[in-house]
């Protein structure tokens, strides 16, 4: 039994051709799908099909324009093609959907439209007006153009070219499907322009965008980098496929970048635009075309320029400021509602409690330690240490560091709070590994909102990234060696020098030791 011919369906004893419209386009041509009447007879209705396919995909390349570039604008064509491989390209189509239809017990031999081969003529010899090419082979323009194979203007000597050589191959395909009525399947191309021309080029090959992006995590991921199987940068990719509202790679452009980038600017910072989004899509394209998945990285030179950022003060907390912070932390006491009952959790509490002072006398990064496990705090050589480790979350360096604990952190108590702590993360209660980072990062947002509703977040201060910078500055003023503090913080070093040696845990006891102590006890 033959199968269904696509794209025609019937529907109560009527033929009718069908296209059904991406969803990205839905919005702009308000239908689901596209329908055009083909009559009750199967053989009129197989014979008139080709031309309402062709005319409801140019109904559909409209749209995709529209949606594209904001109305119908002429833009270059991408995969330019000579007239003589426009008309080949079509040609070659044509016969290749007689062969289809052929399959079908149910295909007659059909008549040859004696005027429209009289009018395909006249069009190739140059008497046809623009409307008339319009009329025979405008739909098929409008595909190619669709396709990035043109991006001549209607009505100009180059369109009417393309538009003569494609009514030439029509004449052709039609001469073909006679001869083929008649048994004759030997049949060759006599007009120059097929005949004579070369075929056109496989056109460069879809490439998924998702699938690209996909690809180059799992090569990042096998490499060590991006633990976190891209999640960060995930809504990156998405938001650039939805603005393009196609998933081809290759047929992103520059122009397009540009435009996205400019689309973002109206709700985000320049920061967040070129240091998270752009650099995101120019990562992506640079391994895409060191891989040879795309021929150019069109997002090489697409950034957005950042303000230099102004600071109004110092960036770490000062002393006075520290020491308000840590003594309402280490007093801190979880308050009931006006029930009487208290609904924060205790890990919430200690999490309050512990990671300020921990991060103050570390200089840790505040999700590092609020993605701390109880067995990432151990005792090594008589001194308690932090494993600060991406088993645990992430870090941002892509390795683990042991960090010792200041002495005063161990007379508060902290030790005692370990050792009675049940197995698993201190500050979060997420039980699944993989939950930890985005658990970590809760919590230290919430410590983040804490500090500012209770008044202890200073004007112009990064509340938890603070006590960075103040660590940092104590150590010089210490005059310990900007290496040793890069080793105990984990940043990354300056030079490739810095990278010979290492710091032992010896060298950071010593120096965490010179850090004095906070009076917590006063006030």
């Amino acid at each position: 039994m033959a199968g269904k011919i696509k794209n025609m369906i019937n529907r109560n004893g009527r033929y009718h051709a069908r296209l059904v419209v991406p969803k990205d386009l839905r919005g702009i041509v308000g239908k689901t799908e596209f329908r055009t009447p083909l009559g009750g007879d199967y053989r009129e209705a197989v014979k008139l099909l080709p031309g309402a396919v062709a005319q409801l995909q140019h109904q559909i390349a409209l749209a995709e324009r529209q949606a594209g570039q904001g109305g119908p604008q002429a833009v270059p064509a991408r995969y330019p093609l000579a007239p003589a491989q426009i008309a080949h390209s079509h040609y070659a189509q044509r016969l290749a959907f007689d062969d289809k239809l052929r399959n079908d017990t149910r295909y007659p031999s059909v008549g040859i439209d004696d005027l429209l081969v009289n009018r395909l003529r006249m069009a190739i010899a140059g008497s046809a007006e623009d409307d008339e090419l319009v009329a025979l082979v405008g739909v098929q323009i409008e595909r190619f153009r669709a396709a990035g194979n043109l991006d001549a203007k209607p009505g100009s000597d180059e369109w009417r070219v393309i538009a003569r050589a494609l009514c030439s191959a029509e004449l052709e395909a039609l001469a073909r499907v006679a001869e083929r009525d008649e048994g004759d399947f030997t049949g060759q191309p006599t007009g120059p322009i097929i005949k004579d021309s070369q075929p056109p080029e496989n056109a460069a090959a879809r490439i998924s965008l998702t699938d690209l992006w996909s690809d180059y995590v799992n090569r990042r991921v096998q490499a060590g980098f991006m633990r976190d199987g891209g999640k960060r940068q995930r809504p990156v990719i998405e938001n650039l496929r939805k603005f393009l509202k196609h998933n081809n790679a290759t047929r992103i452009t520059k122009k397009d970048l540009l435009a996205w980038r400019d689309h973002l600017m109206n709700d985000l910072s320049a920061k967040t635009v070129n240091d998270i989004y752009l650099s995101a899509v120019r990562s992506l394209f640079t391994w895409a075309v060191e891989n040879d998945r795309l021929p150019e990285n069109v997002a090489q030179n697409v950034k957005q320029p950042k303000p230099r950022k102004v600071y109004g003060r110092e960036r770490g907390y000062t002393d006075a400021e520290a020491v308000k912070v840590l003594r309402a932390s280490r007093r801190y006491e979880s308050q009931p509602d006006s029930t009487g009952r208290v609904r924060e959790s205790e890990k919430m509490a200690d999490m309050k409690r512990w990671v300020p002072i921990i991060c103050a006398f570390t200089g840790a990064r505040v999700s590092e330690i609020t993605q701390l496990r109880k067995e990432d705090v151990r005792k090594v050589d008589g001194h308690w240490v932090v494993r600060i480790t991406p088993d645990a979350g992430t870090v941002k360096s892509g390795g683990y560091r042991d960090v010792p604990l200041h002495p005063q952190i161990i007379e508060e108590g902290f030790a005692e709070f370990v050792t009675d702590a049940q197995p698993g993360p201190l500050f979060h209660n997420a039980t699944e590994p993989e939950k930890y980072q985005r658990a970590a990062v809760i919590v230290s947002n919430k410590l983040s909102d804490w500090l500012r509703l209770s008044g202890l977040r200073p004007e112009g201060l990064q509340p938890n990234h603070a006590w960075r910078h103040r660590l940092k500055t104590q150590c010089r003023e210490l005059s310990i060696s900007d290496r040793v503090v890069d080793a105990i913080q984990g940043h990354a070093g300056r030079t490739a020098g810095d990278n010979y040696g290492d710091v032992t845990l010896k060298t950071k006891v010593d120096a965490i030791k010179q850090i004095e102590f906070v009076n917590l006890h006063e006030g």
